[in-house]
């Protein structure tokens, strides 16, 4: 049998370990709304509004934030199965597609997701183990490598192939077929995998398995993950940094430990306050953060958290926060004006 980890596509690391995989400059997703019969002017949903970061190689960077935030679209714009009205890549120091260098079909090889609907996923029509063997041959592998390559990574996701290779999705249980989503993805051996609420309908025992999967998978491969989940503890296990997102933008990023030991922006900490605790002693009785995030159809101006934020000063209406560092701190930055160098004075009287 093949082994997994059998080198069928050529790669090279252009960068070195000190160059990041993923470097993103201010991608922007606006969708139009349908008009109606009178209405003429034209109305947006700001989905995705200028979001940059870098995702180190090796390294996991867990996104959080509430639904409708802008973390799913902003997978879908890097993976190219949207397309973006602004904003560039840089994959290991290469642009992508129409910013020049990879073609988009070699980019998106290196580059898998995998979804939270386990099942819509995959071909019903096709066994477990055409699934994974029909991607390395659209992309020139033989028939015989593929489905040799097939029986190595079922194996390696903890699915005989014996037992699995020639069933149907539908005859597997919801972990059985993430697990098959995940060798499907590795079949392609990417360098980065989005995660996009991967473990989320999954019973905890089967998460936890899949979760140690896929830090298994992590070290043997060297692969690098954007890790999207709405569940803390489980971004807090995986991941090494963390991007927190509110209405479309970045609000904070930085090393795991510090977001969830020192969060710098109110609205991370109404997050993690949020966190169901085991312990009776400590139960939460009161909602750390009250109302509901603004219309992103027409999102308001300056610091698009102020209507919901506890030390809103009247700066916070005028001028729009910019991601700066914490107190010096080159990997932990946040957008508020109670960290970007605003005095009492210059930050205003309360609203």
């Amino acid at each position: 049998m093949m082994d997994a980890t059998s080198p069928l596509f050529e790669d090279v690391d252009k960068g070195g370990p000190a160059q990041p995989l993923l470097v993103v400059r201010e991608l922007r997703k606006h969708f139009l709304l349908n008009p109606g019969l009178f209405q003429k002017n034209k109305q947006y949903v700001h989905a995705v509004d200028d979001v940059s970061f870098s995702v180190a190689k090796g390294k996991t960077l867990g996104i959080v934030g509430e639904s409708g935030c802008g973390k799913s679209t902003t997978a879908k714009l890097i993976a190219r199965l949207i397309k973006p009205d602004h904003g560039s890549m840089i994959f290991d120091g290469e642009g992508v597609a129409e910013y020049g260098g990879l073609e988009l079909k070699e980019f998106r090889r290196k580059l898998q997701m995998v979804f939270q609907d386990s099942y819509a996923s995959l071909n019903p029509r096709l066994t477990i183990e055409q699934t994974i063997a029909f991607g390395p041959q659209v992309h020139g592998v033989t028939q015989e490598q593929a489905t040799a390559l097939a029986h190595a990574l079922l194996d390696r996701v903890g699915l005989k192939p014996a037992q699995y290779a020639s069933r149907y999705p539908h005859e597997l249980s919801g972990g059985q077929r993430q697990r098959v989503n995940i060798a499907r993805a590795l079949a392609f051996q990417p360098r980065l995998i989005i995660l996009d609420e991967a473990v989320a309908a999954l019973d905890k025992s089967v998460q936890a398995q899949v979760l140690n999967l896929l830090q298994e998978l992590k070290q043997e491969r060297e692969l690098t993950y954007l890790f999207i989940s709405h569940d803390l503890h489980v971004v807090q296990y995986l991941s090494d940094e963390v991007m927190v997102m509110y209405l479309g933008q970045v609000i904070e990023k930085g090393p795991v430990d510090r977001i969830f030991n020192a969060p710098a922006h109110p609205y991370t900490k109404a997050l993690l306050q949020a966190i169901p605790s085991m312990d009776p002693d400590h139960k939460t009785w009161v909602s750390p953060l009250t109302g509901d995030p603004p219309n992103p159809i027409n999102p308001p101006t300056g610091c698009r958290f102020r209507d919901r934020c506890p030390h809103a000063r009247s700066s916070c209406h005028a001028v729009s926060p910019t991601l700066s560092k914490v107190e010096g701190l080159s990997d932990h930055v946040v957008a508020c004006h109670m960290n970007d160098g605003f005095s009492q004075s210059h930050f205003g009287d309360p609203v």
